[in-house]
């Protein structure tokens, strides 16, 4: 269930951390400050959870109004919500400039969503904010920082003044999110290796990550990211397998449970699993063995984790999330 954290550091004060479980992203909402318009919300979920995610918005509003959305980056976790809060509240949205442009003409093939086979509802842009501007908003002056490396778009606040980063996937206490343009055949690793350099050369003092719980011991977790990504990039089939049972995992999140034949159809249509099984399966497309086989064997790998299970309905094979 989604919480929101309590103001214990001051780097928080005068924020609310809604702390969010998958699907989506956590959320910061930033109170005004005096003489400010109103409130701004950093990131807004899915679009499964964009009720919630207007429900917890206002009750912590308290009447003050919502006038922006700022997305870190357009991923369907992260800027599901607003279509939801923009009509709900009348937020205008902004976001990094990479790929405003596609998403304003809502350019379906370009948008990463539909290349991982996930749902997200239009909303319109109405301004970018991109590395080297800065937002100011409750009081604060958040510098808007280059976050290349799980999407090449994203982007990082960090309000210098209070030594607090708002790190998106670029880390989490325990990682950081899927390196996709290396699943698409462009290099990542080196670019998520960089944005780890970057944060360490900051006085950061908190760090609000795109998931899990803010955190406060900054080196632990780029030791830990740093090694995460030299395991990466001295195996990138295995780091594209782990990114195939992602993306299956979250489609299942997405539906709750599907039957297998048309999560098989789901995963020969989604665009990034077909480029995943063209160049990490086994003998490829070109091969012997079959797509589907590909699938179903990450399938067993995460049932053997525990996140899912396979049950029969009606003589017929259904996965169901776990």
């Amino acid at each position: 269930m989604p919480h929101a954290t309590a103001p214990t550091h001051d780097a928080l004060a005068r924020l609310s951390v809604f702390e969010r479980g998958w699907l989506s992203s956590n959320n910061l909402l930033i109170h005004p400050a005096p003489g400010e318009a109103g409130a701004v919300l950093i990131d807004s979920g899915h679009v499964n959870h964009a009720a919630q995610t207007v429900a917890l918005v206002t009750h912590a509003l308290h009447g003050t109004p919502l006038v922006r959305v700022v997305n870190t980056h357009l991923h369907s976790d992260h800027c599901g919500g607003n279509a939801a809060l923009a009509q709900a509240t009348g937020a205008q949205v902004t976001v990094p400039p990479g790929e405003a442009a596609d998403m304003q003409q809502w350019h379906v093939p370009t948008l990463s969503h539909w290349q991982t086979g996930q749902r997200l509802g239009r909303f319109e842009v109405q301004a970018t904010l991109g590395a080297g501007d800065v937002l100011v908003a409750g009081g604060r002056e958040w510098q808007v920082l280059a976050a290349p490396g799980h999407d090449p778009h994203s982007v990082m606040l960090f309000d210098a003044a209070h030594g607090l980063l708002l790190s998106a996937d670029a880390l989490w206490e325990h990682g950081f999110g899927v390196v996709f343009p290396e699943l698409s055949g462009e290099p990542g690793f080196d670019d998520v290796a960089a944005v780890l350099d970057a944060i360490a050369a900051l006085p950061v003092r908190l760090v609000v990550p795109g998931h899990g719980a803010p955190f406060a011991d900054v080196d632990a977790a780029l030791a830990r990211a740093r090694q995460r990504v030299a395991g990466m990039k001295a195996d990138p089939a295995r780091h594209a397998q782990h990114g195939l049972r992602v993306l299956l995992k979250y489609h299942l999140m997405e539906e709750g449970s599907q039957a297998l034949p048309a999560l098989l159809h789901w995963a020969t249509m989604a665009p990034l699993v077909a480029e995943l099984w063209q160049r990490f399966a086994p003998g490829g497309a070109a091969g012997e063995a079959s797509a589907d086989g590909w699938v179903l064997q990450a399938l067993e790998d995460l049932a053997g984790k525990g996140a899912l299970r396979r049950e029969v309905r009606d003589g017929m094979d259904w996965v169901v999330d776990a």
